[in-house]
């Protein structure tokens, strides 16, 4: 197989349906998606090497496959009537993710820098990369159809990114590090 095509060489690209710009906000969207995949690779990388967060690394390679449906589901040109692969499910077990992310961490009342362990460290770059992604799916979903499914998730997950972050810290022995200018912000909701 050759990995080279040449039909890329004039700034277009192939998407599900057709033909576009390498820029169009559509690219943009799965592109970035598919930017962030490479970060949970390396945060699982870097979990798995611990030894001590199997559980982190089994959801973050989940995560990973549920990013190809998610670039696989934005990829359509025209999405109306597609059987796609992202559906609530996923958005409602990183929900159950996140809980028991935040049972498994100390209270937290003000802003954390991102940092502490090396994991939680590559977590928030994954939280501010799917920060991005999903602006870039908000744009795509302002001005074309797309499954809703993928925009719910995407904003789900950065929350999730947030809450490992902070139990990887404390699964590895690590504190926190809050923002000393930060008033208190966070304050316990009730379900």
């Amino acid at each position: 197989m050759r990995l080279y095509t040449r039909t890329g060489d004039r700034g277009q690209t192939s998407v599900k349906g057709g033909r576009v710009s390498k820029d169009d906000i559509r690219v943009e969207a799965y592109g970035t998606i598919d930017e962030l995949n490479c970060f949970v690779g390396q945060a699982a990388a870097v979990a798995g090497a611990t030894g001590q967060l199997d559980e982190l690394v089994q959801e973050l390679v989940d995560i990973q496959q549920e990013l190809f449906d998610c670039g696989s589901d934005l990829a359509f040109a025209d999405p109306e009537g597609r059987q796609f692969k992202m559906s609530e499910e996923p958005v409602v077990r990183l929900e159950n993710w996140i809980d028991a992310h935040i049972e498994a961490s100390p209270v937290i009342t003000r802003f954390i820098l991102p940092g502490g362990s090396e994991v939680s460290a590559l977590l928030h770059v994954c939280r501010t990369v799917c920060r991005r992604a999903e602006r870039r799916v908000v744009t795509l979903a302002a001005g074309a159809a797309i499954n809703e499914a993928v925009q719910k998730y995407i904003n789900r997950l950065s929350d999730y990114f947030f809450a490992a972050a902070r139990s990887a810290n404390a699964k590895l022995g690590q504190q926190d590090t809050e923002y000393v200018r930060s008033a208190e912000v966070f304050r316990k909701r009730d379900k």
